[in-house]
């Protein structure tokens, strides 16, 4: 039975429901541990624990850049090469990727650890948050290489087609952390390390998981420790293809230190708190527009590798609508209940009524960014990396950068929070002229 046949399916909704509903439910399912793990913290810790999680963000983005990176970049090689039936090539790419991976992985976690103390002040730590910022970073660390490796891993998955098996993947460490997290931070009495070390035996099980899938042989590819040679021509498609999501992930570290001092500068640790939760649920609720892309992109590399230009234009379309359609619905829940969306993380009723203002604000102008993403993920699918790169870099470096250095001089706290929201809208208008542009050259091949 050729396992690619899921790929050759003619209805493109039906596909693009096929794939992206077992990536939803994944990412869904990882991003509610990440919410879990929020609540559990304020609350058996305080707002000054979700604070020092909010701290340590940017560098946990850092992490998750590398592995963005080396996964979009391998899946979208591996997707096309199993269109043009070069299961050769796809072979070469996934032992470059992992294995330079790894390399990459163990570099940043030891050096990293040499310098925790400095990269806090640097994040926007006060004193107060050091402590439990510090105690979580030293303990994440240890995490790195398994996080970054399930990444790619669920990235490869998905470009063969089997997207069931990343999404249990995610399902089994997601479970796992929110099963140990009031274990260790309630039972054990550990805090912010507690919960720190359950989401590093969550992605240690993860890990396992997708290596056992990898050495089963229900894979389209071959995983052989032969396997892991670098092929540096490879490894530059891989870096240039997922440069534009790392560039994302990086230039969204930069804006999240950014802001952690901007806060510390025009608000409080208060302040900081509810810029955590709310950015870990908007996080949350965007997840159905990555799921959606993370399914639509292996869909748009076979067809474009398979030179099938009219299915590809039929399910960016469908996927830019769908997209757009499920967050209008969840930003409309959220305007109308943002109060009841913060008691679940704390009690403290100066960061409800402080925080309800700024989460609307916040969340206005997300309707828009399913279009953002699945016009640079369509790029991303097509080996298109200059356009891609340009798109992302536009968002975060050249438009909310600018925003948050220079709104909070007028507006003061409410600057760093409408900040966003305006660059979501200059950036659909950019994302418009691209993807406008991009259609018209497909249509010209059919």
């Amino acid at each position: 039975m050729n396992k690619l046949n899921v790929l050759e399916e003619k209805n493109m909704l039906k596909l693009l429901i096929k794939l992206s509903v077992p990536a939803m439910t994944g990412m869904f399912v990882m991003a509610l541990y990440n919410i879990v793990d929020t609540i559990f913290v304020g609350h058996g810790v305080g707002p000054l624990g979700i604070a020092g999680l909010t701290i340590i963000f940017p560098f946990q983005m850092i992490i998750m850049s590398i592995g963005i990176a080396f996964g979009v970049g391998t899946a979208s090689i591996i997707s096309r090469n199993l269109g043009a039936k070069n299961i050769e090539k796809a072979n070469k790419v996934m032992g470059t990727s992992f294995l330079a991976s790894f390399i990459m992985s163990i570099m940043l976690m030891i050096s990293t650890y040499f310098f925790i103390h400095p990269l806090l002040i640097i994040f926007g730590a006060s004193k107060d948050i050091v402590p439990f910022s510090y105690n979580y970073l030293k303990i994440i660390l240890l995490g790195t290489p398994f996080i970054i490796f399930s990444m790619i891993g669920n990235n490869i998955i998905r470009s063969e087609g089997r997207a069931k098996v990343a999404m249990f993947s995610m399902i089994i460490g997601a479970l796992i952390n929110i099963i140990l997290d009031p274990i260790f931070i309630f039972i054990f009495k550990m805090g912010v390390s507690g919960a720190a070390l359950a989401s590093v035996c969550a992605q240690i099980i993860q890990f396992l998981f997708i290596l056992c899938f990898f050495y089963s042989g229900k894979s389209v590819l071959h995983f052989h420790i032969k396997s892991f040679v670098i092929d540096f021509k490879i490894l530059w498609e891989i870096i240039s293809v997922g440069s534009s999501s790392f560039a994302r992930m990086i230039a969204g570290s930069l804006v999240f230190i950014l802001i952690n001092n901007s806060i510390s500068t025009y608000g409080d640790d208060i302040s900081l708190a509810i810029f955590g939760i709310s950015t870990r649920f908007i996080r949350f609720i965007l997840m159905p527009i990555f799921g959606i892309a993370q399914g639509f992109q292996p869909i748009a590399g076979y067809n474009y590798g398979a030179r099938k230009i009219d299915k590809i234009i039929d399910v960016t379309k469908i996927a830019i609508i769908s997209t757009t359609l499920i967050i209008s619905l969840t930003v409309l829940l959220t305007e109308l209940f943002p109060s009841t969306i913060l008691q679940l993380f704390s009690n403290d009723h100066r960061l409800i009524f402080a925080g309800s203002n700024a989460l609307r604000i916040m969340v206005v102008a997300l309707p828009l960014v399913g279009f953002q993403v699945i016009g640079s993920t369509l790029f991303q699918a097509l080996g298109k990396a200059k356009p891609a790169l340009i798109l992302t870099m536009s968002r975060q470096i050249l438009l909310l950068i600018p925003l948050i250095l220079i709104l909070p001089r007028y507006f003061g706290i409410t600057g760093i929070w409408i900040a966003g929201p305006i660059a979501d809208i200059l950036s659909a208008i950019i994302t418009y002229f691209f993807y406008n542009s991009l259609m018209k050259k497909l249509k010209i091949i059919i």
